[in-house]
């Protein structure tokens, strides 16, 4: 496997980075809150007062497209007496009420309508509008940022709209929910995602796909790329041949190169999976020291060919026995982390980006 990044690597974590909550209730505040996350698909903020709602870490989101067609985003909280303002997705018209006072705001956050005004002493309804969220797209992507001093997303990931744009994720469909926990902390999650030195160990079926030998990761200030051609070789399982066979070319999504499967991390807790065929895209949140919960979408071109329709499907049975096998490997590294005494051990050079995601963790939270 190659690596951009030069040695020597920095150091993985720590146990009780993964074990102590005060640190799970520290990353609330120094991780989830002033970084970008990803919320929703464009596909679900088509018109005028359409909306959604997400969380950043455990605080509640609001994202809408206001009457002018802008997109905006605000914590989901009423000013009055802190009620949610909004669940679920749908259309909300021209203002938001809130169903406990009725309270009203426009879809530019400015409150409108306070209900008996009179009565309340010294009301200023020009200082009580919603609290700012700031919102931005990169490739169809929706994603959020608590901190409204944050540095722009796009100017955090230069090129990668660019490198996105072979795969149309704006013309794509959401078409598979999943969501679920993991039981362990978030990072040991991410961990995993972020190497493939176990992959010869722990999944075989990637193996027999995969030319490992071939098995890159770029690394950039705020995102890795990873890359995992396929091998030319069939598979001895009739699933993973099938889909070898059914994957070359594919027509509607991705690259016309050869089959590569493709993944991209974005600081902190995004993960797209970039198939040929489909692309994944999923949050990982942290539920304190453990478990984590995870937001997943799959996204198909609406007007795929049968034979891509096909090679989902297996694609999808492949890495459903992917995530079981990852979901046993992160609870036993979980259990393990119990141990007195443990210590991390030097990282391979197939994970880089273990160490990358640790120097970034670090930073956050202000450890040395």
């Amino acid at each position: 496997m190659a690596t951009t990044e030069a040695a020597p690597r920095p150091a993985a974590l720590p146990a009780r980075l993964y074990r102590d909550p005060a640190v799970a209730e520290l990353e609330l505040e120094r991780v989830f809150e002033r970084n970008w996350q990803f919320a929703t698909h464009v596909s679900r903020l088509p018109d005028p007062g359409s909306y959604i709602t997400a969380t950043a870490g455990r605080q509640p989101v609001l994202v809408l497209r206001d009457q002018d067609g802008v997109l905006r985003a605000f914590r989901n909280v009423c000013r009055h007496r802190g009620s949610r303002l909004l669940a679920g997705s749908g259309e909300c018209g021209k203002a938001i009420r809130c169903r406990y006072h009725g309270w009203t705001y426009r879809l530019d956050g400015d409150l409108i309508g306070v209900p008996e005004a009179r009565s309340i002493a010294g009301l200023d309804k020009s200082a009580l509008g919603l609290f700012p969220v700031r919102v931005e797209t990169l490739a169809g992507l929706v994603f959020v940022n608590l901190d409204v001093h944050a540095q722009p997303l796009n100017e955090q990931v230069p090129g990668l709209a660019e490198r996105l744009a072979p795969w149309g994720i704006e013309g794509l469909v959401p078409h598979r929910p999943l969501d679920g926990t993991q039981p362990a902390n978030w990072k040991i999650v991410a961990d995993n995602y972020l190497e493939g030195y176990h992959v010869p160990i722990a999944h075989p079926g990637l193996m027999r796909l995969y030319d490992y030998k071939g098995y890159t990761v770029d690394l950039q200030p705020s995102y890795a790329w990873f890359e995992a051609p396929l091998r030319d070789k069939p598979s001895g399982n009739r699933m993973e041949r099938a889909y070898q066979r059914l994957v070359t070319p594919m027509p509607g999504v991705g690259r016309e190169d050869p089959p590569v499967w493709r993944y991209l991390f974005i600081y902190p807790n995004t993960a797209i999976d970039l198939y040929p065929d489909q692309v994944w895209v999923w949050k990982l949140d942290s539920d304190g020291p453990r478990p984590t919960r995870d937001t997943a979408m799959l996204y198909r071109h609406p007007n795929a060919s049968a034979r891509t329709r096909l090679a989902q499907f297996f694609n999808r049975k492949v890495n459903e026995l992917v995530g079981e096998e990852d979901v046993d490997l992160v609870a036993n590294v979980q259990a393990g982390l119990e141990s007195r005494g443990w210590e991390p051990g030097p990282l391979a050079g197939a994970e880089a980006a273990v160490g990358w995601f640790a120097d970034k963790i670090r930073a956050d939270l202000g450890e040395q």
